[in-house]
Protein backbone atom coordinates (compact mmCIF):
# COMPACT_ATOMS: atom_id res chain seq x y z
CA UNK A 1 0.00 0.00 0.00
CA UNK A 2 1.71 3.64 -1.10
CA UNK A 3 1.79 6.66 1.03
CA UNK A 4 1.42 9.80 -0.29
CA UNK A 5 3.84 12.69 0.19
CA UNK A 6 3.83 14.25 3.58
CA UNK A 7 1.19 17.97 5.16
CA UNK A 8 3.88 19.78 7.14
CA UNK A 9 1.87 20.92 10.33
CA UNK A 10 2.33 23.33 13.09
CA UNK A 11 0.84 22.65 16.46
CA UNK A 12 0.91 25.28 19.19
CA UNK A 13 -0.36 23.94 22.55
CA UNK A 14 -1.31 26.20 25.80
CA UNK A 15 -2.51 24.74 28.88
CA UNK A 16 -3.12 26.95 31.80
CA UNK A 17 -4.02 25.72 35.62
CA UNK A 18 -4.60 27.24 38.86
CA UNK A 19 -3.43 24.97 41.59
CA UNK A 20 -5.00 25.37 45.34
CA UNK A 21 -1.97 22.56 46.52
CA UNK A 22 -0.12 20.05 45.33
CA UNK A 23 -1.15 18.16 42.09
CA UNK A 24 0.23 15.26 39.75
CA UNK A 25 -0.06 16.17 36.12
CA UNK A 26 0.16 13.41 33.53
CA UNK A 27 -0.47 14.73 30.12
CA UNK A 28 -0.60 13.65 26.91
CA UNK A 29 0.35 16.35 24.71
CA UNK A 30 3.11 14.62 21.96
CA UNK A 31 2.34 13.39 18.71
CA UNK A 32 2.72 9.58 18.99
CA UNK A 33 4.99 7.61 17.06
CA UNK A 34 3.43 6.45 14.40
CA UNK A 35 4.26 5.11 11.06
CA UNK A 36 1.81 8.02 8.82
CA UNK A 37 3.33 10.64 10.79
CA UNK A 38 7.40 12.32 11.62
CA UNK A 39 7.87 14.07 14.24
CA UNK A 40 10.45 17.28 13.03
CA UNK A 41 10.95 18.98 15.60
CA UNK A 42 9.26 20.06 19.60
CA UNK A 43 9.29 22.34 22.28
CA UNK A 44 7.83 22.14 25.87
CA UNK A 45 7.81 24.94 28.21
CA UNK A 46 6.10 25.02 31.96
CA UNK A 47 6.11 27.71 34.34
CA UNK A 48 7.08 27.44 36.82
CA UNK A 49 10.18 25.19 35.65
CA UNK A 50 9.10 22.24 37.66
CA UNK A 51 10.51 18.95 37.41
CA UNK A 52 9.09 17.11 34.66
CA UNK A 53 10.04 13.29 32.62
CA UNK A 54 8.19 12.17 29.51
CA UNK A 55 7.65 8.11 28.79
CA UNK A 56 6.42 6.06 26.41
CA UNK A 57 3.50 3.67 27.75
CA UNK A 58 4.62 0.41 26.76
CA UNK A 59 1.31 -1.16 25.86
CA UNK A 60 -0.20 1.51 23.86
CA UNK A 61 2.87 3.39 22.32
CA UNK A 62 1.09 6.62 23.96
CA UNK A 63 4.01 9.59 25.16
CA UNK A 64 3.26 10.74 28.70
CA UNK A 65 4.70 13.73 30.13
CA UNK A 66 4.56 13.40 34.37
CA UNK A 67 4.93 16.38 36.70
CA UNK A 68 3.93 17.37 40.44
CA UNK A 69 3.86 21.19 41.05
CA UNK A 70 2.58 22.87 44.22
CA UNK A 71 0.35 25.87 44.56
CA UNK A 72 -0.33 28.77 42.50
CA UNK A 73 -0.20 28.48 38.61
CA UNK A 74 0.90 26.03 36.30
CA UNK A 75 1.21 26.97 32.26
CA UNK A 76 2.23 24.53 29.76
CA UNK A 77 3.30 25.41 26.41
CA UNK A 78 3.78 22.70 23.35
CA UNK A 79 5.28 23.29 20.19
CA UNK A 80 5.78 21.20 17.19
CA UNK A 81 6.43 20.55 13.56
CA UNK A 82 4.57 17.24 12.20
CA UNK A 83 4.76 15.67 8.92
CA UNK A 84 1.27 13.79 8.65
CA UNK A 85 1.13 11.31 5.46
CA UNK A 86 -1.39 9.86 3.81
CA UNK A 87 -2.62 6.47 2.83
CA UNK A 88 -4.52 5.01 -0.24
CA UNK A 89 -8.10 4.43 -0.12
CA UNK A 90 -9.34 1.55 2.36
CA UNK A 91 -12.64 1.27 0.87
CA UNK A 92 -11.91 -2.91 0.50
CA UNK A 93 -10.70 -3.59 3.77
CA UNK A 94 -12.42 -6.51 4.74
CA UNK A 95 -13.42 -7.27 8.50
CA UNK A 96 -11.60 -10.19 10.13
CA UNK A 97 -12.81 -12.92 11.60
CA UNK A 98 -12.30 -13.50 15.10
CA UNK A 99 -9.88 -16.22 14.60
CA UNK A 100 -7.41 -14.34 12.64
CA UNK A 101 -7.28 -11.15 14.77
CA UNK A 102 -4.29 -10.61 16.70
CA UNK A 103 -3.75 -11.07 20.02
CA UNK A 104 -3.03 -7.63 21.29
CA UNK A 105 -5.98 -6.54 19.34
CA UNK A 106 -8.84 -9.03 20.87
CA UNK A 107 -9.11 -6.25 23.64
CA UNK A 108 -10.39 -3.91 21.51
CA UNK A 109 -13.84 -6.24 20.92
CA UNK A 110 -14.66 -5.77 24.59
CA UNK A 111 -17.26 -3.58 26.13
CA UNK A 112 -15.81 -0.73 28.41
CA UNK A 113 -17.22 1.90 30.71
CA UNK A 114 -17.78 4.01 27.96
CA UNK A 115 -18.50 1.81 25.23
CA UNK A 116 -20.87 -0.61 26.38
CA UNK A 117 -21.38 -2.83 23.37
CA UNK A 118 -22.90 -5.26 25.24
CA UNK A 119 -25.94 -3.32 26.21
CA UNK A 120 -25.89 -1.94 22.27
CA UNK A 121 -25.67 -5.16 20.70
CA UNK A 122 -28.92 -5.70 19.73
CA UNK A 123 -29.35 -2.31 18.20
CA UNK A 124 -25.88 -2.86 16.47
CA UNK A 125 -26.88 -6.32 15.02
CA UNK A 126 -30.75 -5.16 13.95
CA UNK A 127 -29.29 -1.64 12.03
CA UNK A 128 -26.44 -3.05 10.38
CA UNK A 129 -26.58 -6.76 10.73
CA UNK A 130 -27.34 -7.26 7.07
CA UNK A 131 -25.49 -4.86 5.34
CA UNK A 132 -22.35 -5.37 3.39
CA UNK A 133 -19.47 -5.98 5.38
CA UNK A 134 -15.93 -4.60 6.29
CA UNK A 135 -15.39 -0.72 5.73
CA UNK A 136 -18.62 -0.02 3.84
CA UNK A 137 -19.93 -1.65 7.06
CA UNK A 138 -17.74 0.80 9.46
CA UNK A 139 -18.51 3.54 6.99
CA UNK A 140 -22.33 3.44 7.59
CA UNK A 141 -22.19 3.42 11.25
CA UNK A 142 -20.55 6.28 11.19
CA UNK A 143 -22.81 7.71 8.54
CA UNK A 144 -26.25 6.55 10.99
CA UNK A 145 -23.87 8.79 13.90
CA UNK A 146 -24.11 11.81 11.72
CA UNK A 147 -27.26 11.79 10.73
CA UNK A 148 -28.99 10.48 13.87
CA UNK A 149 -27.03 12.30 16.50
CA UNK A 150 -26.38 16.63 16.98
CA UNK A 151 -23.30 17.83 17.78
CA UNK A 152 -24.25 19.91 21.02
CA UNK A 153 -21.75 21.54 22.81
CA UNK A 154 -22.62 20.95 26.69
CA UNK A 155 -24.82 18.30 25.96
CA UNK A 156 -22.53 15.69 27.75
CA UNK A 157 -19.68 15.53 30.89
CA UNK A 158 -17.00 13.09 31.46
CA UNK A 159 -19.48 10.47 32.50
CA UNK A 160 -21.19 10.11 29.44
CA UNK A 161 -20.95 6.88 28.05
CA UNK A 162 -22.26 5.71 24.42
CA UNK A 163 -25.64 4.54 25.69
CA UNK A 164 -26.69 7.65 27.22
CA UNK A 165 -25.55 9.14 23.70
CA UNK A 166 -27.86 6.89 22.09
CA UNK A 167 -30.55 7.59 24.38
CA UNK A 168 -30.23 11.13 24.39
CA UNK A 169 -29.08 12.01 20.80
CA UNK A 170 -26.77 14.78 21.11
CA UNK A 171 -23.24 14.90 22.31
CA UNK A 172 -19.37 16.03 21.21
CA UNK A 173 -16.96 14.43 19.10
CA UNK A 174 -15.65 11.98 21.93
CA UNK A 175 -19.39 10.88 22.63
CA UNK A 176 -19.86 9.98 18.58
CA UNK A 177 -16.81 8.21 18.52
CA UNK A 178 -17.42 6.11 21.23
CA UNK A 179 -21.19 5.51 19.88
CA UNK A 180 -19.56 4.22 16.99
CA UNK A 181 -16.97 1.75 18.67
CA UNK A 182 -19.30 0.40 20.51
CA UNK A 183 -21.63 -0.60 17.13
CA UNK A 184 -18.36 -2.19 15.85
CA UNK A 185 -17.59 -4.15 18.23
CA UNK A 186 -21.15 -5.60 19.08
CA UNK A 187 -20.53 -6.91 15.60
CA UNK A 188 -17.28 -8.03 16.39
CA UNK A 189 -15.27 -5.27 14.53
CA UNK A 190 -12.20 -4.27 16.54
CA UNK A 191 -12.22 -0.57 17.29
CA UNK A 192 -10.24 1.83 19.73
CA UNK A 193 -10.61 5.49 20.07
CA UNK A 194 -7.61 8.27 18.97
CA UNK A 195 -7.52 11.56 20.23
CA UNK A 196 -5.02 14.05 17.82
CA UNK A 197 -4.69 17.93 16.82
CA UNK A 198 -6.98 18.86 13.72
CA UNK A 199 -7.37 21.94 12.59
CA UNK A 200 -11.34 23.42 12.50
CA UNK A 201 -13.24 26.93 13.02
CA UNK A 202 -16.31 25.71 14.93
CA UNK A 203 -16.38 24.70 17.45
CA UNK A 204 -13.45 26.25 19.45
CA UNK A 205 -10.30 25.38 18.82
CA UNK A 206 -9.75 21.49 20.67
CA UNK A 207 -8.38 18.55 20.72
CA UNK A 208 -10.27 15.96 18.62
CA UNK A 209 -11.59 12.41 18.85
CA UNK A 210 -12.04 10.08 16.15
CA UNK A 211 -12.24 6.41 16.26
CA UNK A 212 -10.27 3.80 14.55
CA UNK A 213 -11.56 0.17 13.33
CA UNK A 214 -9.19 -2.85 12.73
CA UNK A 215 -9.85 -3.82 8.40
CA UNK A 216 -8.05 -5.69 6.13
CA UNK A 217 -5.07 -6.74 9.29
CA UNK A 218 -4.85 -2.25 9.76
CA UNK A 219 -6.42 -0.16 11.78
CA UNK A 220 -8.23 2.42 9.97
CA UNK A 221 -9.37 6.17 10.71
CA UNK A 222 -12.62 7.10 11.01
CA UNK A 223 -14.95 10.71 11.64
CA UNK A 224 -17.95 10.34 12.61
CA UNK A 225 -18.60 13.91 12.79
CA UNK A 226 -16.96 15.07 9.74
CA UNK A 227 -15.59 18.10 11.17
CA UNK A 228 -12.45 17.07 9.92
CA UNK A 229 -10.68 14.92 7.25
CA UNK A 230 -8.92 12.30 8.94
CA UNK A 231 -5.83 12.23 7.10
CA UNK A 232 -4.40 15.79 8.31
CA UNK A 233 -5.52 14.74 12.02
CA UNK A 234 -2.15 14.98 14.38
CA UNK A 235 -2.16 11.94 16.38
CA UNK A 236 -1.53 11.94 19.97
CA UNK A 237 -2.73 8.58 22.07
CA UNK A 238 -4.89 5.88 21.33
CA UNK A 239 -6.84 3.55 23.78
CA UNK A 240 -10.42 1.62 24.76
CA UNK A 241 -11.95 4.56 25.23
CA UNK A 242 -11.85 8.24 26.72
CA UNK A 243 -10.51 7.28 29.89
CA UNK A 244 -7.16 5.93 28.10
CA UNK A 245 -6.41 9.08 26.05
CA UNK A 246 -6.87 12.03 28.04
CA UNK A 247 -5.25 15.07 27.54
CA UNK A 248 -4.51 15.69 31.01
CA UNK A 249 -5.17 13.62 34.32
CA UNK A 250 -5.13 15.39 37.24
CA UNK A 251 -4.71 14.11 41.09
CA UNK A 252 -5.11 17.13 43.46
CA UNK A 253 -7.01 20.35 43.61
CA UNK A 254 -6.40 22.37 40.08
CA UNK A 255 -8.59 24.08 37.96
CA UNK A 256 -8.03 24.53 34.55
CA UNK A 257 -7.86 28.56 33.44
CA UNK A 258 -7.05 28.40 29.59
CA UNK A 259 -6.74 25.56 26.90
CA UNK A 260 -5.61 26.45 23.11
CA UNK A 261 -4.81 23.94 20.96
CA UNK A 262 -4.31 25.40 17.36
CA UNK A 263 -2.73 23.57 14.40
CA UNK A 264 -1.48 25.36 11.35
CA UNK A 265 -1.41 24.02 8.04
CA UNK A 266 2.23 24.17 6.47
CA UNK A 267 2.84 25.35 2.61
CA UNK A 268 6.27 24.03 2.43
CA UNK A 269 7.21 20.95 4.30
CA UNK A 270 10.52 21.39 6.80
CA UNK A 271 13.52 19.26 6.12
CA UNK A 272 14.90 19.06 9.86
CA UNK A 273 14.62 16.45 11.37
CA UNK A 274 14.34 15.25 15.19
CA UNK A 275 17.95 14.14 16.81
Amino acid sequence: MSIHHPTTLNIDCMLAYELDGDCEFLFMVHPAEHRLQTLVDEELRLEPRVPHRLHVDAQSGNRVLRLRAGAGTLRLDYHARVERRVEDDHGDAPELPISELPDEVLRYLLPTRYCESDLLGAVARQTFGTLPTGHQRVQAICDWVHQSIEYRIGSTDATTTARDVFLQRAGVCRDFAHLSIAFCRALNIPARLVSGYARFDDPPPDFHAVFEAYLGGRWVLFDPTRMVPVDHLVRVAHGLDAKDVAFATIYGPARMTGMSPEVETITTPSTRRTR
